[in-house]
């Protein structure tokens, strides 16, 4: 019993795991009901473990999104964000198994692996139902899912809309241990608002670009500020390459500006307050290649 109610209040945690680009940063969004991690169309947005919490009367679930599971490159950034995905599946309670629709890939496998391995009770979570024209589809690709591996459940959704969503949460909670809540009730993540901040310039300049560039840049925030009514932050994006950082500033500025604008416009609606950004580049030649540069840049545990 619990003084959240008459039930029994169940807490745990429970990673999202899948392929990159698969959708998980936009379900741990509309799961815990604010942004907490960045999203974009491009593989490999999430660069690391991040807690989203949702409290409500039945129970407390501490969501951990994690970098898509994959097989593209060997460089020390590719490496670490497999690492990253693949650490948190033995000390979950139960894992959120995500899949595109009618979609099945060689990554998908590697993800369902890495589960296996770990031995983590895993519900499957089939995304992006919205964007299936043919709904008689839909069915044998659930079958066929089903005969991959002893889920718990398989549940259909749409993270985008938010369809399906509390028979997901209701399923994941049923999955959970009875205790007390993990965390304070007001808290949805364990990050700062100083890694947000690092995060919200990298998502503008990742959704800006095609190609190499958002995978070839990371962010750092050199000053973060409070003051009454404003916060004053500073961020460097370090890129691999001098044609990198001409293509990211652009003609006389503008590109830069634009990408700071919106990432200032998306900061000062997640912290409540008017923001000062300022946003310089540097050419840090192969840091994502360099297990010493990766652990400077904040790309560690």
């Amino acid at each position: 019993m619990s003084e959240h109610g008459t039930g029994l209040y169940r807490a745990g945690f429970a990673a999202i795991v899948g392929r990159p680009n698969v959708g998980k940063s936009t379900l741990l969004n509309r799961l815990v009901g604010q942004k907490v991690a960045i999203t974009s169309h491009k593989p490999q947005t999430t660069r690391h473990a991040i807690l989203g919490i949702h409290t409500t009367p039945a129970g407390q679930v501490v969501y951990v999104d994690t970098p898509g599971i994959h097989r593209r490159g060997e460089s020390a950034l590719n490496r670490y964000l497999n690492r990253a995905a693949r650490a948190m599946l033995g000390d979950v309670h139960v894992a959120l198994y995500v899949v595109q629709a009618l979609a099945w890939t060689e990554e998908d496998e590697a993800a369902l692996d890495a589960l296996e391995a770990a031995g983590t009770p895993t519900i499957a979570v089939v995304n992006k139902v919205d964007r299936v024209a043919d709904r008689t589809a839909l069915l044998p690709y659930l079958e066929r899912l089903a005969t991959r591996h002893d889920f718990l459940a398989i549940v259909p959704v749409a993270a985008r809309s938010g369809h399906n969503l509390p028979e997901l949460e209701r399923v994941v909670l049923a999955a959970l241990p009875a205790g007390e809540a993990l965390y304070p009730e007001d808290q949805v993540t364990d990050r700062s608002e100083r890694f947000l901040a690092a995060e919200l310039v990298r998502e503008q300049l990742t959704r800006r670009y095609h190609q190499e560039i958002p995978y070839a840049l990371t962010v750092e925030i050199e000053r973060f500020e409070e003051l009454p009514g404003l916060y004053r932050i500073a961020a460097l994006v370090w890129v691999e390459k001098a044609a990198h950082k001409q293509i990211l500033i652009g003609e006389g500025g503008a590109a830069l500006k634009a990408a700071a604008t919106r990432a200032r416009l998306e900061m000062e609606k997640a912290f409540g307050t008017r923001v000062f950004l300022q946003v310089w580049v540097k050419v840090k030649s192969s840091w994502s290649s360099d297990e010493s540069a990766l652990a400077g840049l904040g790309y560690t545990g």
